[in-house]
C-alpha cells in the first residue's frame, strides 16, 4: 500500500535536447547536457534568429490530493466498502477464553526429588 501511495504521488520531469532533428540527450531527474552547437549558437545569435537546437520538457505530475471522503463515493461503492470492512473485522474474532480446571489447585510439597532418587533424567 505504501508503494502505491509513493508512486501515485511521485512527480518528475523528462528533459530532451535535440540538435536539429537528432536526439542528443535525455535526462529524467537532472539537467540535460547541451551539445557543442549550443555554444556556437549563442555566439551566432546576433547573425541568425532561427536556432537549430531545442529543448523539450515533459512534466509528469503525480496526484496532489490523497484525501478522499466517504461521501464522495456513490452508493454502490459505499455499500462495498462497508460490507468489506464489516466482514474483515468479523473474520478475526478473538478465541474464547478456555476454562482451566486446575487453576485453584496447589501442587503437593516435594519432600524428595523423585527424578534424582530414581535416576531418571531427560537426555
Amino acid at each position: 500500500m505504501a508503494s502505491l501511495v509513493l508512486f501515485s504521488t511521485l512527480s518528475f520531469t523528462i528533459e530532451k535536447h535535440f540538435c536539429g532533428d537528432v536526439l542528443v540527450d535525455v535526462a529524467v531527474f537532472t539537467e540535460v547536457e547541451k551539445c557543442a552547437m549550443e555554444a556556437e549558437e549563442i555566439a551566432l545569435e546576433n547573425i541568425t534568429k532561427k536556432p537549430c537546437c531545442k529543448d523539450e520538457i515533459a512534466v509528469v505530475e503525480g496526484q496532489n490530493e490523497l484525501i478522499k471522503s466517504f461521501d464522495d463515493l456513490d452508493v454502490d461503492q459505499q455499500q462495498f466498502i462497508t460490507s468489506f470492512v464489516y466482514s474483515y473485522i468479523n473474520l478475526f474474532e478473538g478465541a474464547p477464553e478456555k476454562a482451566v480446571p486446575h487453576k485453584d489447585y496447589s501442587p503437593p510439597n516435594l519432600v524428595r526429588d523423585i527424578l534424582v532418587l530414581d535416576q531418571v533424567f531427560l537426555i
